[in-house]
C-alpha cells in the first residue's frame, strides 16, 4: 500500500484518496491483528482488497473483504499471545476522562480476557498506536459519535470477561446460575443502554421456539459462561464487520468512470502450533486453496501451456494438493461437511462422536490419521492422543485438538442474548444484532461457521481466476523474531512445502518469458524496418522476420501455435534495450517535427499577431489623427462662431444704442413738445385765470365800489384780505401742478383721456346686431389701429352668438338645409344669390307622401336631397 501510494500521481483529491487508503490500515491491524509466538503483529483475519485507479493511475478508491475473524481469540489465547491491540492500545492510551467514561481501569489484570503473561511487548508502544489509530479513525471518515460508540463496543466487550456466575439450586432439583457480582452488569448495561433485568435473564435462561411451542429452560454455570463468550465473540466479531463496512462506505470510488482494479490478498499464513484447534484447520484450508490455485497458475497451467502451443517439453513431477483440498471441502465425505452434519444431527453431539465419524469415513485417506484410523503407522504411538487426528497438508504434517470443533463451527448464540442486544438504546449494538427484532424472528438455523467460510474462500478462488496473479513469498528466517540469524533448516522447510523447487525447476527448463504475436509485433515492430510502421501479413511472420532481421539465435526462442517464447531473461532484456533505444530515437524525431511544428506554428501566429497588432495601431493613429483633426476643427469653429458672435453683439449693441439714441432723442422730442404743449396750456391757463381773477376782481371792485361808501371799515379790511388770501391759493395750486415731471404726468393725462374719449365715442355710434352688417365705425387714431379691429372681431362673435341663440330647433334644421344647398348650387346657380334670404317652406312638394322616397329613406339612414331636373334646366336655361 505504501510502494502504491509513492508511486501515484499527486494532487489534493489522489492524496485525500490515497491516505484514506493508507490509513484504513491501522484501524483494521488494531482490531484484527495480534501478537502470536511468531509475529508480534499476527493478521488475525483475511483480508482481500480491490483497488481502482483511473486510466492515468491515480487510485479511486477500493473495496475491502474479510474473511474468519478469530473471534474465539477474544475470550481465551494461547499462551505467549496477547489478544486483540485495541485492548491494550484502549487501556494504555485513553486518558482518565475517556476511561471514566467507558467504566474501565487502566489494570491490564482486571480483565480476565487479558492475558498477563505477554502484556507488555518490547518495542511496541500502544499508547502511541492508540492515538495513531484514532487520528486514523478521524482521517477515514469516522465521526466522533462513531469513534466513541465504538470503543464503547469494545469496552463492553472487555466487561463481559469479569462477568462471573455461581451455582444455585432450584426446587425442582436442576442447578440454575447466579451473577455473582451485579456491578459489572450494571456498568455493561450502561454502556450499552440494555434494561439489566432483560440481560441478566438472558444469562440464567434459554427459551427455545419449535413451531408454536415455546419452551424456557435455566442454564447452568457453564452453559451460562459458554452464553457470555459467546455473546463478547459475536459482539465483537460483528463490531469488526461493521468497522469494515464503514471503512468501504469511506474510500469507495465515487465517479462511475471505467477503472481498472489491483487485488491485494492479505491472508494468514500456514499455522502450525502445539495446540491447534477450529481455527488453524480453517486457515490452514484456506491456504490449501490458495496453493492449489498458485499450482493451477504456475505449475500444472505452465506446462499444460507448452503442450497446448506444441512446444517439445518433458514433464516435471510435482504435487498437487487437490486430494487435501478434497479431503476438507468435498461435500459428502469432506472434513467440513461431516461436521456440519454432526452439528445438525438431533441427539447428544459432541467432540468425541465427530472424531469417530471421522475415523469411519476418512480412514482410508492417505492424508488422514487419527489413532483409530487404518492408515495409523503407528497404534501405539502415545504422540498421537485420542482426541485428535492428523492431517498431511502439502505444508506438513498438523495435529488438530478436536475438542471445540463442534461448538466453535454451530457458533451459536442463544435467542434471548439477541433480543436482549437489540433492546439496547445504544444504536451501534441494535444495527449489529437485527435478527432480535421480535418482528423479524427466523426459526430457521444460522449457517456453520465452517459452511460459511467455505462459501467465503470459493468466492475469493473464483475472484483470484479471474486476475492476473502476482506473488510475494514471505520466508521467515527463524522462529526468535531476531535480525541476523538464519535458521538453515527451517528455511529449507518453507522453500520445501511452498513449492519453490518445482517452480524454479518449471522455470528453468521453460521459458521465462512468452506473449502472443499480436502484442509481441505492437510492442517491438519498431526495431525492424520490414514491419514498421505497419506489418501487413499475419503476426507470427512479422514477427519471423523481426527475429531473423535482430540476429537472435534460434536456440533463445521457439514459436508456439498463438504464442512466441523466449528461454532466458536476457535475450528479453536485449529486446527492451534496443525498443527503449528506438523509443528514444523516435521520440528525438518526434520531437524534431513537433518542435518545427511547434516554431512554424508559433512564427505563423506572430505573423498573424503582428498584421493584427499593426492593423490595430493603423486604427489607433488613425482614429488619435481624426481625433487631432476633430480638435482642431473645434477650436477653428469655436473662433468663428465666436468671432460671428461678436459681430452680432456689436451690430445688436449697435441697434441697440440706435434704438436707445432714438428713444432718446424721441423722448427728448416729446418732451420738447409736451413742454411747449405744457407752457401753452400754462399760458392759456394763467391768462383764463388771470381773466377769471381780473373778472371777479373787477366784479368784486364794482360790487365795493357800489357798496363801500355803505361798508364798515372793518368788513372792508375783511373782504381785501381774503381776496388776497384766494389769489394767494390760485398762485399755490398754480406752482403744485406745474412742478418737475410735468411732461410724463401730462402725456399719461392726455392718453388717459383720448382712450376714454374713444370708447366713448364707440358706444354712441355701434352698428346694428345684424350678423350680416358689416358697418364699422372708422378709427380716430392711427395707434389704436389694433384694438380697434380686435374690437371689430369681437363684437362680430358676439353678435353673431346672440343672433343664433335666438333659433328654434326647426329654425336651426332650416338652415342646416341651407348649408346643404349652398354647397350644392353656390356658385352654380345663377338665381341661387336671391333666393338665399327666402326661407324654405317644408315639404310643400308632399315628397313624404311619395311611396319611391319612403322605400330610398327606409333603406339609407343618411339625408335624402330631392332635386327637380326639369326646374333646374329651366331656370338654367
Amino acid at each position: 500500500m505504501s510502494y502504491v501510494a509513492a508511486v501515484c500521481g499527486k494532487g489534493a483529491e489522489v492524496n485525500q484518496v490515497k491516505e484514506q487508503l493508507l490509513q484504513s490500515n491501522p484501524v483494521l491491524e488494531a482490531f484484527g491483528n495480534a501478537k502470536t509466538v511468531r509475529n508480534d503483529n499476527s493478521s488475525r483475519f483475511g483480508k482481500y482488497m480491490d483497488i481502482e485507479f483511473d486510466f492515468k493511475g491515480d487510485p479511486l478508491g477500493g473495496v475491502i473483504s474479510n474473511y474468519l475473524l478469530e473471534k474465539s481469540r477474544v475470550v481465551k489465547q494461547p499462551r505467549g499471545e496477547r489478544n486483540f491491540h485495541v485492548f491494550y492500545q484502549l487501556l494504555s492510551g485513553a486518558s482518565e476522562e475517556l476511561l471514566n467514561k467507558l467504566k474501565l481501569e487502566r489494570d491490564f489484570s482486571r480483565y480476565n480476557y487479558l492475558s498477563l503473561d505477554s502484556a507488555k511487548v518490547n518495542g511496541v508502544d500502544d499508547a502511541a498506536n492508540f492515538r495513531t489509530v484514532r487520528n486514523a479513525m478521524q482521517i477515514v471518515g469516522f465521526m466522533d459519535h462513531e469513534a466513541e460508540s465504538v470503543l464503547a463496543v469494545v469496552a463492553a466487550v472487555l466487561k463481559l470477561g469479569n462477568i462471573e456466575f455461581k451455582p444455585e439450586s432450584r426446587v425442582n432439583g436442576l442447578d440454575e446460575s447466579k451473577i455473582k457480582d451485579k456491578n459489572e452488569l450494571k456498568e455493561i448495561c450502561e454502556l450499552t443502554g440494555i434494561d439489566q433485568s432483560v440481560l441478566e435473564r438472558a444469562f440464567s435462561f434459554r427459551t427455545v421456539e419449535a413451531k408454536q411451542e415455546k419452551v424456557s429452560t435455566t442454564l447452568n454455570v457453564a452453559q451460562a459462561y459458554y452464553a457470555r463468550d459467546a455473546l463478547a465473540k459475536n459482539l465483537y466479531s460483528r463490531l469488526f464487520s461493521w468497522l469494515v463496512n464503514r471503512i468501504n462506505e469511506s474510500i469507495k470510488a465515487q465517479t462511475k468512470v471505467r477503472k481498472k482494479v489491483m487485488g491485494v490478498l492479505d491472508i494468514y499464513g500456514f499455522e502450525i502450533f502445539e495446540d491447534n484447534s477450529f481455527e488453524q484447520f480453517i486457515i490452514n484450508y484456506c491456504n490449501e486453496k490458495l496453493q492449489q490455485i498458485f499450482i493451477e497458475l504456475t505449475l500444472k497451467e505452465e506446462q499444460e501451456e507448452y503442450i497446448r502451443e506444441d512446444i517439445e517439453w518433458t514433464h516435471i513431477d510435482y504435487f498437487n494438493n487437490a486430494i487435501i483440498c478434497d479431503l476438507i471441502e468435498n461435500n459428502t465425505n469432506g472434513i467440513l461437511a461431516m461436521l456440519d452434519e454432526e452439528c445438525l444431527r438431533p441427539g447428544t453431539v459432541t467432540d468425541e462422536t465427530f472424531l469417530e465419524k471421522l475415523n469411519q469415513v476418512c480412514a482410508t485417506h492417505q492424508h488422514f490419521e487419527s489413532r483409530m484410523s487404518k492408515c495409523s503407522r503407528f497404534l501405539n504411538d502415545t504422540s498421537l492422543p485420542h482426541s485428535c487426528f492428523r492431517i498431511q497438508h502439502y505444508a506438513g504434517k498438523v495435529l488438530y485438538q478436536v475438542e471445540g470443533f463442534v461448538d466453535k463451527n454451530n457458533d451459536l448464540l442463544y435467542r434471548d442474548l439477541s433480543q436482549a442486544m437489540w433492546k439496547a438504546s445504544h444504536a451501534l449494538i441494535k444495527s449489529l444484532f437485527p435478527e432480535g427484532n421480535p418482528a423479524k424472528i427466523n426459526l430457521k438455523r444460522p449457517p456453520t461457521a465452517g459452511s460459511q467460510f467455505k462459501a467465503s474462500v470459493a468466492t475469493l478462488m473464483k475472484n483470484l481466476q479471474t486476475k492476473n496473479p502476482n506473488y510475494i513469498r514471505c520466508i521467515k528466517p527463524n522462529d526468535k523474531k531476531a535480525a541476523h540469524i538464519f535458521n538453515e533448516a527451517l528455511v529449507c522447510h518453507q522453500i520445501r512445502y511452498l513449492g519453490l523447487l518445482e517452480n524454479v525447476r518449471v522455470r528453468r527448463a521453460g521459458y521465462a518469458f512468452r506473449q502472443a504475436y499480436e502484442p509481441c509485433l505492437e510492442r517491438y515492430k519498431m526495431l525492424c524496418k520490414q514491419t514498421w510502421p505497419h506489418w501487413k501479413g499475419p503476426a507470427r511472420s512479422g514477427v519471423e522476420v523481426l527475429f531473423n532481421e535482430l540476429e537472435i539465435p534460434v536456440e533463445e526462442y521457439s514459436f508456439g501455435r498463438s504464442k512466441i517464447f523466449i528461454r532466458n531473461p536476457r535475450t528479453l532484456f536485449k529486446l527492451e534495450d534496443l525498443r527503449k533505444q528506438r523509443l528514444e530515437d523516435l521520440a528525438t524525431l518526434i520531437q524534431k517535427i513537433y518542435r518545427g511544428w511547434k516554431c512554424r506554428t508559433h512564427f505563423l501566429l506572430m505573423k498573424k499577431s503582428q498584421i493584427v497588432i499593426a492593423a490595430w495601431y493603423r486604427r489607433y493613429a488613425q482614429q488619435k489623427r481624426y481625433q487631432q483633426t476633430k480638435s482642431s476643427a473645434l477650436v477653428i469653429q469655436s473662433y468663428i462662431r465666436g468671432w460671428k458672435a461678436r459681430k452680432i453683439l456689436r451690430e445688436l449693441k449697435h441697434q441697440k444704442r440706435c434704438k436707445e439714441a432714438v428713444t432718446t432723442i424721441a423722448a427728448y422730442w416729446h418732451g420738447t413738445q409736451a413742454r411747449r404743449e405744457l407752457r401753452r396750456l400754462k399760458e392759456e391757463a394763467r391768462n383764463k385765470h388771470a381773466i377769471a381773477v381780473i373778472w371777479a376782481y373787477w366784479l368784486g371792485s364794482k360790487v365795493l365800489d357800489a357798496h363801500i361808501p355803505t361798508l364798515h371799515p372793518g368788513i372792508l379790511h375783511t373782504l381785501t384780505t381774503v381776496t388776497y388770501i384766494f389769489f394767494l391759493k390760485v398762485r399755490r395750486e398754480y406752482r403744485k401742478f406745474f412742478r418737475a415731471n410735468a411732461g410724463k404726468k401730462i402725456y399719461e393725462f392726455t392718453l388717459q383721456r383720448i382712450v376714454q374719449k374713444y370708447f366713448l365715442e364707440m358706444k354712441n355710434k355701434m352698428p346694428s346686431l345684424s350678423p350680416i352688417d358689416k358697418n364699422w365705425p372708422s378709427r380716430p387714431y392711427l395707434f389704436l389701429d389694433s384694438t380697434h379691429k380686435e374690437l371689430k372681431r369681437i363684437f362680430h362673435l358676439w353678435r353673431c352668438k346672440k343672433y343664433r341663440d335666438q333659433f328654434t330647433d326647426q329654425q336651426k334644421l332650416i338652415y342646416e338645409e341651407k348649408l346643404e344647398a349652398s354647397e350644392l348650387f353656390k356658385d352654380k346657380k345663377a338665381l341661387y344669390p336671391s333666393s338665399v334670404g327666402q326661407p324654405f317652406q317644408g315639404a310643400y312638394l308632399e315628397i313624404n307622401k311619395n311611396p319611391k322616397y319612403k322605400k330610398l329613406k327606409d333603406a339609407i339612414e343618411e339625408k335624402i336631397i330631392i332635386l327637380s331636373v326639369n326646374s333646374c334646366l329651366s331656370e338654367d336655361l
